[in-house]
């Protein structure tokens, strides 16, 4: 494995981190949409993260590889999907414009704790990558350092 494998993997983490904290940042926006485009309430997104595959390019990279099969080579984002299993929040309030026949307003089902647990742990994630990523970058420039 080589230094820029880590720095790699680490830019890749970092950016799937990113992309989560967006999401979340998404779903606070909307903690109080009743109604979307498509004439429903918004419903939370999730971010799911995969490994990212090994490239080959060539026959000879890919005999190189056989040995790199159980390596990580990073995270990417694997699908981003609407949360189906919590329950979207009624409340009671007849007077709201998207009531329905009962007075019930339904609001989407997004927990703004959980909402800022994620955001704690996406942060905390990309920090860790941040720091790993000037780790291997001082590594580097010690071995050129020492190659002078």
């Amino acid at each position: 494995m080589s230094i820029f494998n880590s720095f790699n993997i680490n830019a890749s983490g970092m950016t799937a981190e990113r992309y989560r904290m967006d999401t979340i940042a998404e779903n606070l926006a909307n903690a109080h949409t009743t109604r979307t485009e498509d004439g429903t309430p918004y419903r939370r997104k999730v971010v799911t993260f995969e490994e990212r595959p090994h490239r080959t390019a060539s026959f000879s990279s890919f005999l190189g590889s056989a040995s790199d099969k159980f390596k990580g080579q990073g995270v990417r984002i694997g699908k981003v999907t609407e949360d189906t299993k919590t329950q979207m929040n009624m409340v009671y309030d007849p007077s709201h414009p998207d009531a329905d026949e009962n007075g019930y307003v339904t609001y989407p089902n997004v927990n703004i704790i959980t909402e800022m647990t994620n955001l704690i742990d996406a942060s905390r994630s990309y920090e860790a990558n941040a720091t790993a990523f000037n780790a291997s970058k001082s590594i580097a420039m010690k071995g050129l350092e020492m190659a002078q």
